[in-house]
């Protein structure tokens, strides 16, 4: 197939990761771009799956309309279940998208602290278990042309990763994937439980390289790895320490991944195994930054809105500046990494 071959890792973020679905929806519109695998966790693992299935059934048009109707049906489970981190109409008119300070969200947070999910939510009610279930097709995404996709979720015994891959995709291991457990009951998948796969991998880039099949990994990032500012209230420490941890095993492996492309270029790696992998990345630390981590519960469709159209502006922005790079040379700089 001609164009060019790139792997795609998305980070999760809750409902942020409406603004991984507007950079795809951007990236779809590229027909010389050829995605041959997708690595995602939480919100990036859903957007990896439904953007599989839909490149599956019709393409790119498929996909994008996979990817629409999946974060327009969310909103509206929003709005159904009276979702108290809902940012209102007046803060939609002042792009005032922050709710650390809803006393909606500083109560549950306070309960959170008092209340398991055990027992706030005895009967395990998860309104996106039947989104998924609406929206995927598990049998599709098993065939043999499907795209691989490779989803983290974080084991509470070992505490190490369990990472599926497309014949284990489920409803269960993409609820795995996005379990807070300050919000729901740790999912049990064949006698094991999860929690979120941020707390470990956020994405997995490893199986990735594995794949063989493209040098070029596009990262699609969330949580911001650099702030200017020393965080002093008790709002930003929390923010910070999200953005710390969900950033923490993604570092790890980008620095191991420059450390091997240094050894090659240098000369002193020479294996068939290993070659030089070309980083990319696509972002927006502006608009991230201000957002907070509450609003990580956001579904409101104007703010979901707000997200798909300055991630579709991220991609547009980065296809403009970096997009000749692709399949020629990294356009990430790990010492200048400020995403």
């Amino acid at each position: 197939m001609a164009g060019t071959p790139i792997t795609l890792a998305l980070q999760g973020g809750g409902a942020h990761g409406a603004f991984t679905w507007g950079v795809l929806d951007r990236l779809l519109d590229e027909p010389d771009l050829v995605i041959r695998g997708i690595s995602g966790t939480s919100a990036g693992a859903i957007n990896a799956c439904l953007l599989a299935q839909g490149l599956l059934e019709d393409g790119a048009p498929g996909a994008k309309a996979a990817l629409a109707a999946f974060w327009r049906r969310m909103s509206e489970l929003g709005d159904a279940a009276f979702n108290p981190y809902r940012t209102l109409p007046y803060h939609a008119l002042a792009r005032s998208w922050n709710l650390d300070w809803s006393p909606a969200a500083l109560w549950l947070d306070v309960m959170a602290q008092f209340v398991s999910p055990y027992q706030l939510n005895p009967l395990d009610h998860n309104p996106l278990r039947e989104v998924l279930r609406e929206s995927l097709d598990f049998d599709r995404l098993r065939a043999a042309d499907a795209v691989p996709v490779f989803v983290c979720a974080t084991s509470l015994t070992t505490n190490r990763m369990r990472l599926f891959s497309n014949q284990d995709l489920s409803v269960d291991a993409l609820l795995a994937s996005t379990c807070l457990p300050q919000l729901h009951r740790a999912v049990e998948i064949d006698g094991e439980y999860y929690w979120d796969g941020g707390f470990i991998g956020n994405p997995v880039l490893k199986p990735l390289l594995h794949l063989g099949t493209a040098q070029d990994i596009v990262l699609v990032q969330l949580n911001p790895t650099r702030r200017a500012e020393l965080p002093i209230s008790a709002r930003d420490i929390l923010d910070r320490l999200n953005e710390v941890t969900m950033n923490a095993a993604l570092m790890r492996e980008l620095e191991g991944i420059e450390v091997i492309n240094r050894l090659i270029e240098a000369g002193q790696l020479d294996h068939p195994r290993y070659v030089v992998i070309r980083l990319h990345g696509i972002a927006d630390p502006l608009v991230m930054a201000g957002l907070g981590v509450r609003s990580k519960n956001n579904t409101a469709w104007p703010f979901l809105s707000y997200l798909h159209a300055a991630g579709r502006a991220a991609a547009e922005a980065w296809l403009d500046r970096h997009g000749p790079t692709l399949g020629h040379a990294s356009s990430l700089d790990l010492a200048e990494f400020a995403l």
